[in-house]
């Protein structure tokens, strides 16, 4: 395993403003949205919005360093302007070059960060060069399907063969993890409406903890780390989140997912039968 890692996810909205400029839309805020759904069910035959489309809302990361240090963070619309949020997120590959960890990464979360951030003006060139300045980066970057620099679990896991994608939600059940904690639907714009920033970063940092705990199976999967290590890292991880008060259901439904297979009952062996 190779460190820094930073283990990443991203949250979003339909951006009206843009979709209202984009098809020469007028009319009012509310019924925008029923438009722009519209609209795209015509184009595609799905709600799911183009990615130019996708206003970031949180982005919600999992620090790991050399030392094994574990740093547990979001930027989020209670305190930031999107800019602001890619401007923080985008700066921490000005200052490092983490191994980039994430689910379903590649094909949406990360460009939704370079549209999103060619909308506001920004630069990245350490986020998103290829080569042209670095040289290194031809070899290895965070673009390139098959580098490592950027590890899109959901992607890796299926070997490359998009018939073989799975659900976040559910590798993480079948691993004895806690995935979307009975969370049934997506809140996240009523969360927003409502200002329930609390819920909105937990819910963000709940899918960074899950990609984070199956990347540790993955890397004991691969090599990477041993049986031993792994079962240090799980400990590490444990030990982090009881000191993160926001966590603390995520860490209770752990320990009891974690008792449905017999490797993940190692996990908190005091709860096992």
């Amino acid at each position: 395993m190779r460190f820094p890692v930073l283990v990443f996810d991203i949250e979003t909205l339909t951006d009206h403003q843009s979709g209202a400029h984009l098809y020469g839309l007028d009319l009012p805020e509310d019924d925008l949205e029923q438009a722009l759904m519209k609209i795209r069910r015509q184009e595609a035959g799905t709600d799911f919005q183009r990615l130019p489309l996708h206003e970031i809302v949180c982005i919600s990361g999992l620090w790991i360093d050399e030392s094994g240090a574990m740093k547990l963070f979001s930027f989020s619309r209670e305190h930031f302007s999107e800019a602001e949020i890619l401007t923080k997120f985008l700066s921490i590959f000005d200052k490092r070059h983490p191994t980039l960890v994430s689910w379903n990464g590649s094909q949406f979360d990360l460009p939704v960060i370079l549209f999103r951030a060619m909308y506001h003006g920004l630069s990245a060139p350490s986020l998103f060069d290829q080569g042209e300045i670095d040289t290194q980066k031809r070899y290895n970057n965070y673009q390139n399907r098959y580098h490592h620099r950027h590890v899109d679990l959901m992607d890796v896991m299926a070997m490359f063969n998009g018939r073989h994608f799975q659900k976040l939600d559910d590798i993480a059940h079948l691993l004895g993890f806690p995935g979307k904690r009975g969370i049934k639907g997506y809140f996240v714009p009523e969360y927003v409406k409502t200002e329930q920033w609390l819920k909105l970063t937990s819910y963000c940092e709940g899918d960074v903890l899950n990609t984070w705990l199956i990347f540790l199976r993955w890397s004991l999967l691969k090599g990477q780390i041993s049986l031993s290590d792994h079962q240090l890292w799980i400990q590490a991880s444990i030990h982090y989140l009881q000191g993160q008060p926001q966590q603390a259901e995520f860490l209770q439904i752990w320990r009891e997912t974690s008792q449905k297979t017999a490797f993940s009952a190692k996990d908190f062996p005091s709860t096992a039968n």
